[in-house]
């Protein structure tokens, strides 16, 4: 049964794993063969003109999006997730951007050379770009930048290995590296590493707070000209953008919407052009119907999302692991994707995505089974009292527009209370910005959360289960509180490990490992989609979707 299973789930993802694969092997190609160089972006441009036919509206006009949430500010460097990096991309230019099949381009990187020992990298700047407020970018805004996110960003490995930032001239810099790192490039993007203005923040000790955050100045395509939490992000075109002709919309305006009937209502009477996201199977299909929307079903390919429940390890009961491996013994995972998602999203068995190269499904895969679950708890020491009742907790889940969450967090509160005799209180923070605080501040039982991959698992993956990352008040960092000395070792070696089939390996152990000691327990793979009016063009051009600029987004006559 379970050798079965195992072999229809790599029959599954096998075209999925090598076309990944031979992502991830021509960039360690480029590592080793030590010299990458592209022209300057003016010559690529080409990538993203308007499609023959296409005739632009005389204004260059106005895009009207939504966004689920209000971001807790517009900064990406310190701040990881859609809600931030939306809007934080169109303000903030970064270092390459990345087209739909993972090739990187230039940016504010017009070109750059990886030395042969894998150490250093070298990039050469545009000339012409300038920030919002007419300074000239340089390379001590591109080592300000670099050394922010080191500092600060939730993702601790991803800059890790970054030692100095050279900058032997205003338009050079030499990224200094103790030991080769394979996902460097796409560390790059926008959403990852937006360049800040030095001379705005001054220290980096002095970015966390900072009010620029919330009124942020970059040398992205648009400018922020107002940020009203719960309604709006209004962003207007920057007219020194350094590429030429660029953005050709006039305004941006990102719409807070948490109501998936006003969304789709929005979309369907034009008041809303493009949807930002959405997850909702029935919205999926209601737009889908609509003759004059186009929907991208696939749109995020970068990001590898996993839909998890999140234990908090800091605090009984779930310091134990056989508490942990009790609750997962109790779900069924096939029946939430089946009842909820009519069977849309795939099942996740672990901590990498099943869509990226690195996946495995050689774990402990946790079939239901309440016998096991009940023997664990009472080896735990929580045995069911008169009454058949254990220990009580609370579920907490994300607010969204869709309901889903409470739907899956009512399923698990009634099979942990009937089978296990466990009772879940359920949980829920009135906003994005709530939950935030209660599960970054670790006051939280266990939670529901989607986490995303991010193209590496040196970005995505390992910020979730090093020891060192376990930073209080930073979401999506290691908020579990999961430490293992073994997985911090794996880990380092598998981030600095440029052959595929060593790393591979590694990845392969890790993943045994973490679903062995279950700091969270994955559930499925949730699908990313975007929905837009059909007379916009230059829309789905990056592996990160509308995490990437939409200076290539522009209006279109039939």
């Amino acid at each position: 049964m379970f050798f079965n299973r195992q072999h229809r789930i790599n029959r599954r993802y096998r075209c999925n794993f090598f076309a990944l694969a031979g992502v991830v092997l021509f960039w360690f190609a480029v590592m080793l063969l030590g010299t990458w160089h592209y022209r300057a972006y003016a010559e690529e441009a080409a990538l993203a003109e308007p499609e023959s036919g296409d005739k632009f509206v005389a204004t260059g006009g106005e895009l009207v999006t939504s966004l689920y949430a209000t971001p807790l500010h517009l900064n990406p460097a310190i701040q990881s997730g859609l809600a931030t990096a939306f809007p934080g991309s169109q303000i903030f230019a970064g270092l390459l951007r990345f087209d739909n099949d993972w090739n990187p381009h230039p940016y504010l990187a017009q070109k750059w050379e990886i030395s042969r020992d894998g150490l250093s990298v070298t990039l050469n700047l545009a000339k012409n770009a300038v920030f919002h407020d007419g300074k000239p970018v340089t390379s001590e805004d591109v080592a300000f930048s670099i050394m922010t996110v080191k500092a600060l960003h939730p993702f601790k490995s991803m800059m890790a290995p970054v030692e100095t930032v050279d900058t032997p001239d205003p338009h050079t810099a030499v990224i200094r590296l103790e030991k080769p790192h394979p996902a460097i490039l796409l560390a790059m993007s926008s959403a990852l590493l937006p360049i800040l203005p030095k001379h705005v923040y001054g220290s980096v000790d002095k970015v966390p707070d900072h009010p620029a955050n919330k009124t942020p100045i970059g040398s992205g395509p648009f400018k922020l000209e107002a940020f009203i939490p719960d309604k709006e992000i209004r962003l207007v075109k920057n007219s020194q953008f350094f590429i030429k002709g660029r953005p050709y919309l006039d305004r941006l305006i990102i719409k807070i919407i948490r109501n998936t009937m006003e969304e789709s209502l929005g979309m369907e009477t034009g008041e809303i052009q493009m949807m930002a996201s959405f997850q909702d199977l029935n919205e999926l299909n209601y737009l889908t119907s609509l003759d004059k929307l186009v929907v991208i079903k696939n749109a995020f390919k970068g990001i590898g999302p996993i839909y998890w429940l999140a234990f908090n390890l800091q605090k009984k009961p779930f310091n134990d692991v056989r508490v942990r491996k009790a609750f997962a013994y109790a779900i069924d995972r096939k029946f939430i994707v089946n009842s909820i998602f009519k069977g849309r999203p795939s099942i996740e068995t672990g901590p990498i995505s099943s869509t990226n190269p690195f996946y495995s499904s050689e774990v402990n895969l946790y079939e239901q089974d309440f016998e096991k679950a009940n023997q664990l708890l009472d080896e735990a020491g929580y045995p069911r009292d008169a009454a058949g009742k254990r220990f009580p907790f609370n579920i907490t889940y994300l607010p969204e527009k869709s309901g889903f969450n409470r739907k899956i967090t009512e399923y698990l509160a009634h099979v942990f209370l009937r089978n296990l005799g466990v009772d879940g209180g359920i949980e829920h923070p009135e906003d994005f910005n709530k939950w935030v605080q209660k599960v970054s501040n670790w006051d939280f039982d266990v939670t529901l959360d989607d986490v995303f991959n991010w193209g590496d698992p040196v970005i995505g993956v390992h910020r979730t289960y090093l020891g060192s990352n376990i930073r209080k008040g930073v979401i999506w960092s290691n908020t579990q509180g999961y430490r293992n000395p073994d997985v911090d070792t794996l880990l380092e070696q598998a981030g600095s490990e440029l052959d595929f089939g060593k790393r591979y390996a590694l990845y392969k152990k890790f993943q045994q490992i973490i679903m062995d000691d279950v700091p969270l327990y994955p559930l499925f793979q949730p699908f990313f989609a975007i929905a837009h009016d059909k007379r916009l063009g230059g829309t789905n051009q990056s592996i990160w979707g509308i995490m990437s600029p939409l200076d290539t987004v522009y209006w279109k006559e039939k």
